[in-house]
């Protein structure tokens, strides 16, 4: 109850298709509130380069009603899949930004699911950290090699959480919120992390990833 009022929808919205609104992804409020967090690639990189499509939010207000505001993207941090949008109007409530965590522990991770074909209302799971696991291994063998693993080995990989609860695309870039202190601990990625993850399974698995928050701090400062 306390997080649902954070979360928005994050798309693009033109005027010249139908529906207007495409939904990309999940974010949430931080810092002063007109400040939103979200995913890199959620960001549609049409968004702005012609006069049609613009970047823009939708933040919930009923079970089939939503207030959209233009946003603007003001910071980026590609190598950990994070952005920053900043919106206008009234401030969001800010979610509180903790961590680390430890293997185990209760989490809530809330978003679209599947976009925003189940409607305009963001959905809560349950999920535990199963593991701290680094976000790219050396493959056994060459085969299990891809170019997207191979780049993040070169660049340095990074621990991410691991979670028992299954997200789907529109989770991610919502937030992985702790059930003992409410703060959020890490974001949702369904993209960027199974592409280098997963890269050895012919079939992806129904694990769901989290981005843990030390770099959303770091963006933020």
């Amino acid at each position: 109850q306390r997080v649902k009022p954070s979360i928005v929808a994050v798309g693009s919205s033109d005027r010249t298709r139908s529906p207007a609104f495409g939904m990309r992804g999940t974010g949430f409020a931080v810092g002063s509130g007109n400040v939103i967090a979200t995913n890199a690639h959620v960001i549609p990189d049409t968004a702005g380069a012609s006069g049609n499509e613009t970047l823009v939010i939708r933040i919930p207000t009923g079970p089939s009603e939503s207030q959209q505001r233009d946003a603007k993207l003001i910071a980026v941090d590609k190598a950990h899949d994070l952005a920053l949008l900043k919106i206008e109007g009234s401030p969001l409530p800010p979610l509180p930004i903790g961590g680390p965590v430890r293997e185990g522990q209760e989490m809530i991770f809330i978003g679209f699911p599947i976009g925003a074909v189940l409607g305009m209302v963001p959905v809560a799971h349950r999920a535990m950290i199963s593991a701290v696991t680094p976000i790219a291994l050396p493959g056994a063998t060459a085969r299990q090699l891809s170019e997207k693993v191979i780049r993040r080995l070169k660049s340095g990989s990074f621990d991410i959480y691991q979670l028992d609860g299954t997200a789907y695309p529109g989770n991610s870039g919502g937030p992985l919120v702790s059930t003992e202190t409410g703060e959020v601990v890490g974001i949702i990625n369904m993209v960027f992390v199974k592409a280098t993850k997963e890269a050895a399974l012919s079939q992806p698995s129904g694990i769901s990833f989290a981005i843990p928050t030390i770099h959303l701090q770091e963006l933020l400062r």
